[in-house]
């Protein structure tokens, strides 16, 4: 009733049901429906219908859900493709406002508080992680940004003073997940928003109340009069924002945080990894005042959760550096130099150039039989504490095995391998290989049986989590690829203890 200069008193409070009065505090009244959801939605329509492509909800927090829900269902049942975006400032409401189909929230007290203070120097950069890590569950539809209306222009005075400070911020936010990141219009070219207006003052913000220009804006667009470091700033955000548009270990890739395993970097610097099928992203930031030699250690899970092989490789510099030559192991650290306010980005194709032959004429085996061939050796080994085949030959029409086994398996055992085997099909196990040289094969696989010229790296083929060991050739892609497994039938040798296994695959 009484509104001082800081508050909003040009604005009116509508009526969404909610009784703000209520002793009992914010009771909600939705039936009847108030008048002012059909109208606010009208509203919404009549726009989409203009054409836009979405909605920003200044505060959306200060309306009910419960509306956003009734309202957001009807615009996108008539315009599918719209998107809505939500100012959400309280952590503890960001699933009631995603539940009620907003597409992206901003992520102002997580994400863009902790960089501001990174950046700044307030913070160390191990907040990152713990910044993602509070809405890692609805990762995907935070909104990150480094400079938005509200908020004071990163050249400005007030923030860091040199739009290049925030470069590492950029890189990080843009490239770090699949979510979205913002770019408020002339924080390209470094906007400092520095001028005196009318309403706002020099206060590091662009005016959203005066009639006023953007001078970046006006020299990059109408006097095309830009300055050598504001060309140079629009060159960064050009190569960085186009590789977070097309590299698709951004947009689809998993995301690893490389962090909690070099609390060395914890205070100015940040790496991580992106990874989709064979290409992976290897990403530093360096937010310290110097240029910093960063030992990064790559762990053991990185390998296991995006499938990297263990092997030398060269990755590109996506920013136009020097290849980056590293020894993919997981006791090795990777070394890469990053100037003060800088970052590396390194592109690694992980397929290998050549693969490793140690059994020259298992390359012509019939990939469905060879896959079964390693099935039904893990599921003797499980079966009967067993050693693998020693005597295998694997043809298209007919396959035989032998083990050696401490007793001659019953009917009912025998049966118990062809269902076995066929369990195992029908999971539809992937199969994946990865090179190791021999200081780093892991324990359970056995190498006592590599011919004596077999090279220094090592192919492993993994199917799921089943069944690991070194081997050369064609497999399929996954196990349903196989077919079906029928066991012809089996032989016993008494003497020697030995148990024949035939069988053949029906496609």
């Amino acid at each position: 009733a009484s509104p001082c200069v800081n508050d909003w008193y040009e604005t009116v409070k509508l009526n969404y049901g909610v009784d703000y009065l209520d002793a009992g505090g914010r009771s909600e009244h939705f039936a009847p429906m108030p008048d002012t959801w059909g109208k606010m939605t009208d509203i919404l329509m009549y726009w989409a219908a203009k054409g836009v492509d979405g909605f920003r909800c200044d505060m959306a927090e200060m309306v009910p859900p419960a509306f956003w829900h009734w309202a957001i269902a009807k615009v996108k049942k008539a315009y599918p493709e719209i998107i809505f975006v939500a100012e959400v400032y309280n952590p503890l409401d960001y699933n009631r406002y995603v539940d009620a189909g907003m597409d992206y929230l901003y992520d102002k007290v997580g994400m863009y508080d902790t960089m501001r203070s990174v950046v700044c120097d307030n913070c160390p950069t191990s907040q990152i992680t713990t910044a993602w890590q509070w809405v890692d569950g609805i990762s995907n539809h935070m909104l990150y940004f480094l400079e938005n209306h509200d908020e004071q222009r990163i050249a400005s005075d007030f923030f860091a003073g040199d739009p290049f400070r925030a470069y590492p911020a950029l890189v990080v936010n843009a490239l770090m997940r699949s979510n979205p990141f913002m770019v408020y219009a002339g924080q390209e070219y470094g906007e400092r928003g520095m001028d005196q207006e009318g309403f706002s003052g020099r206060d590091g913000r662009t005016t959203i109340f005066d009639y006023w220009t953007v001078p970046s804006l006006y020299r990059a667009h109408v006097s095309h009069s830009l300055t050598d470091d504001e060309k140079a700033l629009a060159s960064l955000y050009d190569k960085v924002l186009n590789i977070a548009a097309t590299e698709k270990a951004v947009g689809e890739g998993d995301f690893f945080d490389l962090m909690y395993v070099n609390e060395h970097l914890a205070q100015r610097q940040y790496a991580f990894m992106r990874k989709v099928g064979n290409e992976m992203l290897f990403v530093v930031a360096n937010f310290a005042d110097e240029r910093m030699e960063c030992r990064v250690n790559i762990p053991a899970h990185a390998f296991d959760f995006l499938n990297i092989p263990h092997a030398d490789m060269t990755a590109d510099d996506m920013l136009g550096g020097a290849p980056l030559k590293a020894q993919l192991e997981t006791q090795n650290y990777i070394d890469v130099g990053v100037e003060a306010h800088n970052c590396r980005i390194f592109k690694f194709n992980l397929v290998m150039d050549k693969e490793p032959i140690f059994n020259e004429h298992n390359k012509e085996k019939f990939p469905p039989a060879h896959t079964a061939e390693h099935l039904l050796n893990q599921t003797m080994v499980r079966l009967f504490g067993c050693e693998r085949s020693s005597n295998a030959h694997i043809e298209r029409k007919k396959s035989k095995m032998t083990f050696i086994l401490d007793h001659k398996p019953s009917r009912k055992e025998e049966k118990m391998i062809e269902d076995r085997m066929n369990e195992l099909i029908a999971e539809d196990l992937p199969l994946t290989y990865e090179v190791v040289d021999r200081d780093h094969i892991p324990a359970d696989v056995q190498i006592d049986r590599l011919p004596e010229d077999a090279s220094e790296k090592i192919r492993l083929v993994r199917i799921g989590n089943y069944d690991v060991c070194p081997c050369i050739g064609k497999h399929v892609r996954s196990t349903a690829q196989i077919g079906k497994f029928v066991l012809l039938g089996t032989n016993w040798d008494e003497m020697t203890k030995a148990f024949r296994v035939r069988f053949k695959i029906v496609q």
